[in-house]
């Protein structure tokens, strides 16, 4: 059952389980109220999506509109308003301990419709602000202005996520990413004075051109400006996205570039704690109510929005290609009430799947598997219900001790390949099937 031989370290990126790939049209919408009428509705996620960009870059393959035109906008933010009254009506009395607010770019919004999107948080779906609850907005350089930002920092948001990818403009053509180095420049300078707790910069490894000592500029670069957190993601080229469609062979080099970045960034003032994620040494996380990555439900809103209750996750339907985003987010913006007040598309987890999500949100985004919470969640021991765990331990890439199983260097540097190794062969399946447009 060993994981090797590996021919591939960058297979997939396992962010959540199962993929979107694998939901489906329902043959019978199920309301809201209904799903969620057993679940634990404390200290749950809140995710909103906001589908708009000032570009579509050229690996983005997330669920997002280039430039739309006005009236997309402020009618989205208005068919957001009217989801969120059917979800609070249908989900009756609830409490949140983290939030997110991505995309998409939400900054792309204009201040009005930043204000209503907070309403919609605050007044509808009442996130108490006193708990000081840990939620992130995503931004770019060009929208990161200093407007938007002072009102986030009133808005009490904890951490402006900011995708800057290169500090080389050759590598962020070759990404189909067209910036300026002065909008960067100054849009970390903005956000360093917002007064906004933590900041964390996105880079990408891979494009074409890029070598060991350009990849290392632009992490010290990103590290000049002190960041609570720096993201390295490995550069994935997707089907139907800019890259994806054009005709070359695509070297991968991105093993040696992931393995200096971590390093450098190990060796200056960062510690490693997922495969993508490093963070400040010895800075204190931002308290907030009890969360538990892989236990906790998620309600999302918005169009590419997933929402997680233990057995079943839904969103609307996903696409890549801009007709078929633009068509998605114009029936959304004209949805009924009913039709935000019930669920049509989806995937049941039945118990396999579901054990199967928790074992790879601990191992891959959490520190590591709590074997005794596990125990007392399921009733089961997880090493029993998934012998591929034993498997990680005996190729050497995870660590047993007393209750804890959690990769070591080597397991996290084969993240993308340990998580598509965990799916079930019907998920698996599901995934083949889908027709992506």
């Amino acid at each position: 059952m060993s994981i090797y031989p590996v021919d591939n370290y960058f297979q997939g990126y396992t962010y959540s389980y199962p993929h979107k790939s694998a939901y489906r049209p329902l043959s019978q919408a199920i309301p809201l109220s209904e799903l969620w009428v057993e679940e634990k509705k404390e200290n749950l996620f809140l995710y909103l999506h906001i589908p708009f960009c000032e570009m579509r870059c050229g690996f983005c393959n997330l669920f997002t509109m280039a430039n739309p035109s006005a009236e997309y906008e402020s009618p989205y933010i208005l068919a957001l308003e009217r989801q969120a009254i059917q979800v609070k009506a249908a989900l009756g009395d609830m409490s949140f301990a983290r939030m997110a607010i991505g995309g998409g770019t939400p900054t792309f919004l204009n201040i009005k419709d930043l204000e209503k999107l907070f309403s919609i948080v605050f007044d509808i779906m009442r996130v108490d602000r006193t708990l000081g609850i840990p939620n992130s907005v995503e931004m770019s350089p060009k929208t990161a202005t200093p407007e938007k930002l002072a009102l986030l920092a009133e808005m009490g948001a904890t951490r402006a996520s900011i995708g800057v990818q290169s500090f080389i403009l050759e590598e962020t053509k070759a990404l189909g990413r067209p910036q300026k180095l002065a909008e960067v420049r100054q849009a970390l300078d903005w956000i360093k004075d917002s007064g906004i707790p933590e900041m964390n910069i996105d880079l990408i490894y891979g494009p074409e051109g890029q070598t060991l000592d350009s990849w290392q500029y632009s992490i010290e670069q990103a590290m000049d400006y002190a960041p609570e957190e720096i993201f390295l993601y490995p550069l994935y080229v997707r089907p139907l996205t800019g890259l994806g469609m054009k005709d070359k062979e695509w070297n991968d080099h991105r093993l040696s570039l992931y393995r200096f970045g971590r390093d450098f960034l190990l060796k200056n003032g960062y510690e490693q704690v997922t495969m993508r994620c490093f963070r400040r040494v010895g800075l204190k996380a931002l308290e907030g109510p009890p969360y538990h990555l892989a236990e906790n439900n998620m309600v999302g809103l918005g169009v590419g929005a997933r929402s997680y209750t233990k057995g079943f996750h839904y969103s609307t339907e996903y696409a890549v290609t801009r007709g078929e985003v633009k068509q998605i987010i114009h029936d959304y913006n004209g949805w009924s009430d009913k039709q935000f007040s019930e669920v049509a598309y989806g995937c049941a987890l039945n118990l396999e799947e579901q054990k199967r999500r928790y074992a790879m949100k601990s191992l891959l985004e959490g520190s590591y598997l709590d074997l005794a919470r596990y125990q007392n969640y399921f009733g089961t021991n997880a090493m029993d219900d998934l012998p591929q765990l034993y498997a990680l331990c005996q190729d050497e890439l995870a660590n047993l001790s007393m209750d804890r199983l959690q990769l070591n260097q080597a397991g996290l540097e084969l993240s993308d390949v340990i998580g598509p190794w965990l799916y079930s062969d019907a998920v698996n399946a599901m995934m083949q099937e889908f027709d992506l447009v």
